[in-house]
């Protein structure tokens, strides 16, 4: 028995003194080359499949969102989040980036009178600055916001580029919820 524990030790002794005294191969300048562009090829695959599927950078170029965003402003939005009534909101129309706030999902009926909105009827309150007026809308009222559309309106209610003019937004033209802004000018 003692044989066999002496052959054990000494065998694991010879791979440990075989290792220990093998030289540490040398490191070259291609291998840290190679090495700094895999990682540097990593973190951009991670960064655009963050900035593609997860998050969304946007520079608001109209003030159709005044006072909450303006002209200039730096914004950030969340494409996961979950769509609700006043949730401003970042949609692509007519192949620009807009800003507006959600006022009705899919399936609510909408009306706007003079400096009053009604969904499903019953009135909304809302801190708008600016009175809502149908005037100018292309779209007749009451309006049913069709499947897989949200109503959006600006914040700047003069500004009637919103869903009274293009009708419901379609949710895959929208770009996310805006989650952060900072200001870029006037500071």
């Amino acid at each position: 028995m003692d044989e066999n524990v002496n052959s054990v030790v000494s065998s694991s002794d010879r791979k440990s003194n075989s290792a220990a005294s093998k030289p540490k191969e040398k490191r070259t300048a291609w291998n840290y080359a190679f090495s700094f562009f895999v990682k540097l090829l990593l973190t951009a695959l991670v960064v655009w499949g963050l900035l593609t599927f997860v998050a969304g950078i946007h520079i608001c170029h109209d003030n159709s969102a005044y006072p909450f965003i303006r002209d200039g402003d730096f914004c950030l939005t969340y494409r996961l989040s979950t769509l609700k009534h006043g949730t401003m909101i970042a949609y692509r129309q007519d192949g620009k980036t807009k800003f507006g706030r959600v006022i009705a999902m899919s399936g609510d009926k909408v009306e706007i009178f003079n400096d009053y909105i009604m969904v499903n009827d019953y009135g909304i309150s809302e801190n708008a600055v600016y009175p809502t007026s149908p005037e100018g809308s292309v779209i007749s009222y009451p309006y049913s916001v069709p499947d897989n559309n949200v109503f959006v309106l600006n914040d700047f209610r003069s500004d009637i580029s919103d869903s009274r003019t293009y009708g419901g937004i379609p949710l895959e033209d929208v770009e996310g919820a805006v989650v952060f802004t900072m200001r870029m000018r006037g500071i």
